[in-house]
């Protein structure tokens, strides 16, 4: 059985199927396309060398364990107020602003214990901070 159009009438096309599955790739485009504005940041990062600069001075270590206590030198201090760490860190640097610090914090030390370190140390005029990690393994 072939399908023969009758002789004298136009073959009948709907286009109702087609104009559907058009809407539809259309809709799909409009949902899945994003109209996002990233913006850039030019940010030129300082470079690094393996090589330690010679250092004239002792470097003072801070150790913070995962309490929040602090450990100057390796000597516990008496209690956790930034007074106490900065009259340690005076009588340690005394008077040069060139002394290193190197910040040895737990991993599971505050946050806020670090930043007391920091500040510490800025109100000295001690600004060459470290921190002291391991490498994972």
């Amino acid at each position: 059985m072939k399908f023969r159009p009758r002789r004298g009438e136009a073959p009948d096309v709907n286009l109702t199927p087609l104009i559907d599955v058009v809407f539809l790739l259309l809709i799909f485009f409009m949902v899945s396309t994003t109209f996002d504005k990233s913006s850039e940041l030019s940010i030129e990062l300082p470079e690094a060398t393996a090589a330690q600069p010679p250092q004239h001075d002792k470097p003072i270590t801070v150790a913070i364990d995962a309490r929040g206590r602090y450990y100057v030198d390796g000597r516990r201090l008496v209690n956790t107020k930034a007074a106490t760490i900065v009259r340690a860190l005076k009588q340690l640097a005394g008077g040069r602003s060139t002394v290193p610090i190197v910040i040895d914090a737990d991993a599971r030390t505050p946050h806020q214990a670090v930043v007391t370190v920091m500040d510490a140390a800025r109100d000295l005029g001690l600004l060459h901070l470290r921190f002291a990690t391991r490498t994972a393994q």
